[in-house]
């Protein structure tokens, strides 16, 4: 999962664009980059493994000249957490085209070799980022005028559309021109679009993952960029906008309302925050009905994306609600630590129980969801250390069965606690007395019910369901494999092969 930015200013955007990452910065702690283009028709780059903060020096962004840039954070899902694949991207053929990505292509290695064969382009990193990049460069390569007209870029990010598969949300800039962001056909990672109306009356825009980042700027929240959709924005601020697919279909990522995103943030016309609301208002009913007998003195959740939902719970179970666990906020997310043993070490260091919420009673935990389990039986057996008698755990989630190809680098199934377990049995190995998830018609509809215009979700991590063509068994198979080489590697020793695994989980 990653996080990108595109400003298109009447001043200097270096200032702009840092902020933005900053309140993105959920989205990605393996590295940060921003480009902009200066005066001189150049691009001024800064990219290195880190947090926004670290990477970024004062020297750094007095380099970053220019009113037009992008940004980019970066956790690792493609390729390694190696400096050399942070991003953005850059080519210097045609004009010069720089690109950040979020999501993730499926099909890669057959784009890796095509590029190569038709345009004699060659891929320097393991990044699909980069294969995605050279692929738009090769297609705005086939108009031979100049300038492009928007049309020209309209017809390449078509041609884009066509050749590639997976999810893809993408800010590029091209040298001459100005500003592009695009959106795949099936809208799976966000994008928004916002402007900033100036005291002379000029427009500035700015595209982002979140609408968050728009808020923090003061620039009004526009739209959602459309799934297939394609903005063009030029250097001196007109704006051009066209769908680019044959067919659009919306079918949003579901776990960017479970986990991912930020609550105070809108996309896809729904609320995160509301839509966590409504799961523990439907996670609760669910408790009610199935867990009559079941004595619970106090509601509790693991902070913190499950607490809005834990306070819908408690309410409806008419418990106290809790904040039984105290963050340690100066240690990273467990997720991005290398290798398992440095995440279950981390879980103590991150979170200490309050033993006076806990000693002598009935706990109800809440999670927003359970990956491989690891860490929830870390905080289970903290738990009972500080006295509980029993504990119970509530996923806002269901259970995750299947890993997903689409930018969220969960792990293959075999890793999954849920793959091939019953409830019980995930239950037993974790610790938990009594264990319960959130049905997967429930957690859809806390988030439909709030745009009756979205009729789907990705939900492939709970279904098994994926609504790009070419992922099978036989797909699934090699990825594992993959994964397996990759963990054999030197590189991979030497950088634990960051994998995703969140620090509520």
């Amino acid at each position: 999962m990653c996080g990108v930015v595109g400003i298109v200013g009447c001043s200097a955007v270096n200032q702009s664009i840092y902020d933005a990452l900053t309140v993105l910065q959920h989205r990605g702690q393996d590295a940060a980059g921003i480009v902009t283009i200066d005066n001189q028709n150049r691009f001024r780059l800064r990219k290195a493994n880190g947090l926004v903060k670290d990477v970024f020096q004062e020297h750094h962004m007095q380099r970053l000249q220019g009113h037009l840039g992008i940004g980019h954070i970066r956790y690792p899902t493609a390729g390694s957490s190696s400096p050399s694949e942070a991003q953005p991207f850059y080519v210097n053929s045609p004009y010069g085209i720089a690109l950040a990505h979020n999501g993730n292509l499926t099909n890669t290695d057959e784009l890796s070799n095509k590029v190569f064969e038709l345009a004699r382009r060659h891929i320097n990193t393991n990044s699909d980022s980069e294969v995605l990049l050279n692929i738009f460069a090769h297609e705005l390569d086939k108009f031979p005028a100049y300038p492009l007209t928007a049309d020209n870029i309209f017809t390449a990010i078509h041609n884009v559309h066509n050749i590639i598969k997976g999810a893809y949300a993408c800010v590029a800039m091209i040298i001459g021109h100005g500003l592009v962001a695009f959106r795949d056909p099936y809208g799976i990672r966000p994008l928004v679009i916002g402007k900033r109306v100036l005291e002379n009356q000029k427009i500035e825009y700015m595209v982002a993952s979140e609408s968050v980042a728009l808020d923090i700027l003061d620039f009004e929240f526009m739209r959602d960029v459309q799934p297939g959709e394609a903005i063009y924005i030029t250097q001196e601020g007109q704006l051009y906008s066209q769908q680019c697919s044959d067919n659009p279909q919306y079918y949003p990522c579901i776990f960017e309302y479970v986990y991912f995103a930020r609550p105070d943030s809108l996309m896809n016309g729904v609320s995160v925050y509301q839509s966590r609301i409504l799961m523990g208002q439907k996670l609760g009913q669910k408790i009610a009905r199935e867990w009559k007998g079941v004595d619970i003195d106090v509601v509790i959740p693991i902070p913190e994306t499950s607490c809005d939902a834990a306070l819908e719970i408690a309410r409806i179970l008419n418990k106290p609600y809790r904040q039984g666990f105290v963050k340690n906020r100066y240690v990273g997310r467990t997720f991005i630590m290398p290798g398992q043993r440095a995440r279950k070490l981390s879980v103590r260091r991150k979170l200490n129980a309050n033993r006076i919420e806990f000693e002598g009673k009935n706990v109800l935990l809440v999670d927003d969801s359970i990956v491989r389990g690891t860490t929830s039986k870390e905080i289970l057996d903290m738990v009972r250390s500080v006295g509980a008698k029993k504990v119970y755990l509530a996923s806002a989630a269901p259970e995750i069965r299947h890993p997903n190809v689409y930018g969220i680098d969960m792990p293959i199934a075999s890793e999954l606690i849920a793959h091939n377990r019953t409830v019980d049995e995930i239950a037993k190995d974790i610790g938990a007395d009594k264990l319960i998830f959130q049905s997967l018609s429930d957690l859809v509809a806390s988030i439909t019910t709030q745009n009756p215009n979205i009729h789907h979700l990705e939900c492939s991590v709970f279904d098994g369901k994926y609504i790009t063509e070419g992922i099978d068994d036989n797909y699934l198979s090699l990825l594992e494999q993959k994964r397996s080489e990759n963990k054999k590697s030197p590189a991979c020793k030497e950088s634990e092969n960051l994998e995703i695994y969140n620090e509520e989980q």
